[in-house]
């Protein structure tokens, strides 16, 4: 079962929800990341996502694994966007179900901060003034943690090296 979509059109949100209502789960816990309309000042009328599908994939389900092993949940789902999206669309979505909330609280926001750190996905900004950019990746500027799992995701493939989010 795939716990991780790459979703290169809105997704059924409902669909994905449904698969964790589970009967042991006494809570359930839900990020979306929504593309908004300016960034650093700057008004925004829409993005692109691209991904290195196949690793985005892989790596999600890893990010999955890890937070059913260290976290007491039931199961999580998470769902990333590619293409084109508007002002207010769900960019990027995860669902945590759990026995308790602490769990479930604690399991989403791991999910997306490591999706944010290790999923290659880059971002394009289309600004209202006609210009358009390929967004910094921050998160490679940072130094990593001793607990983090150093990855290559392949940032040097693309001329515009950005894979920073919106959310």
């Amino acid at each position: 079962m795939t716990r991780f979509l790459m979703a290169d059109a809105p997704a059924d949100l409902n669909g994905l929800r449904e698969g964790l209502h589970l009967a042991e789960a006494g809570g359930f816990c839900t990020f979306e990341g929504w593309v908004r309309n300016s960034n650093e000042g700057r008004p925004v009328d829409g993005l692109e996502y691209e991904s290195y599908a196949e690793l985005a994939v892989k790596e999600g389900e890893r990010i999955i694994e890890e937070a059913l092993a260290r976290f007491e949940i039931s199961h999580a789902v998470a769902m990333h966007r590619t293409g084109t999206l508007r002002v207010g669309e769900v960019a990027v979505w995860i669902g945590v179900s759990a026995a308790h909330r602490d769990a479930a609280f604690r399991a989403c926001r791991y999910i997306i901060d490591e999706i944010k750190h290790r999923v290659p996905v880059w971002k394009k900004e289309h600004y209202l003034d006609g210009d358009a950019e390929w967004v910094a990746c921050h998160h490679c500027q940072t130094v990593p943690r001793a607990s983090d799992d150093v990855h290559d995701h392949g940032h040097h493939h693309h001329d515009h090296g950005s894979c920073g989010h919106q959310h």
